[in-house]
């Protein structure tokens, strides 16, 4: 693995260590579960080594360790992204560190069980972060680069949505669908022409994938490109493709990192 990785790596998780010992008095966390999706694209078009790419997605996963694994039974997935994305489930996590109400304890016991808490949460946090990062340095050297099929993460969705938990979502690529076959689209060969074009499509594809629903799922779009991208390279009508596409299927809110 490049250097890049290990001495990131190191940094992040010493972040998030000493990030527990806010002065800030956490109250118990009370919510639901979140179910944590991650879909990393392992497809010969995004390099995960480059620097500027490296550095945003370690980032984005760093924040997201910490923002969605805060009580027992938050889950998180990892799925890549590449011809056979439906099947390629990489990581499942979940998390066991308890949560109790302190709120009925005295000062003293309070401070002492909150501390407690957070630094076996925030252990947990490191194991699942350490695991993340590797699997984002995961190489795919097999033939399933050659093609990119992101339609097939809508019934991963779908399936995570009908558990009742609140559902986040997290696309590492550059959105580049590429499939063979009837119905399909290959955004390399054939992109939308314009945001009308990409509407249209979107429109005319949710009516075949109508039984995905999304539930209001939280879906953020991370593209590998550094703001000197060309419109080439980074097509945003692409962008505008996927949004409209998630939300006819229901999606929340579809935002981009």
């Amino acid at each position: 693995m490049i250097r890049i990785f290990n001495h990131s790596i190191l940094l992040i998780i010493c972040c998030l260590l000493f990030s527990c010992f806010s002065e800030e008095k956490k109250a118990a966390v009370t919510e639901g579960p979140i179910y944590t999706l991650v879909f990393m694209d392992k497809t010969q078009s995004v390099n995960v080594n480059k620097a500027f790419v490296a550095q945003k997605y370690q980032q984005i996963l760093s924040d997201l360790v910490e923002q969605n694994i805060r009580q027992k039974g938050d889950k998180l997935e990892v799925y890549f992204i590449h011809e056979n994305t439906q099947k390629a489930r990489a990581l499942s996590l979940t998390c066991r560190t308890q949560v109790d109400d302190i709120s009925h304890m005295n000062a003293t016991d309070r401070e002492a069980a909150q501390t407690t808490a957070d630094l076996t949460l925030q252990r947990e946090r490191m194991i699942f972060l350490r695991q993340l990062m590797a699997k984002l340095g995961v190489q795919n050297v097999g033939t399933s680069q050659r093609y990119t099929d992101i339609w097939a993460s809508l019934p991963v969705i779908n399936k995570a949505a009908e558990t009742g938990a609140e559902v986040k979502v997290y696309y590492l690529s550059d959105m580049i669908e590429s499939m063979r076959g009837a119905n399909r689209r290959d955004f390399h060969t054939n992109p939308p022409q314009d945001n009308a074009q990409a509407d249209n499509w979107a429109k005319t594809d949710a009516k075949l994938m109508k039984q995905y629903a999304l539930n209001a799922a939280e879906i953020k779009i991370a593209l590998p490109f550094d703001p000197t991208s060309s419109t080439k390279e980074n097509n945003p009508t692409v962008t505008q493709y996927w949004s409209t596409l998630l939300q006819e299927l229901g999606a929340g809110t579809v935002d981009e990192l």
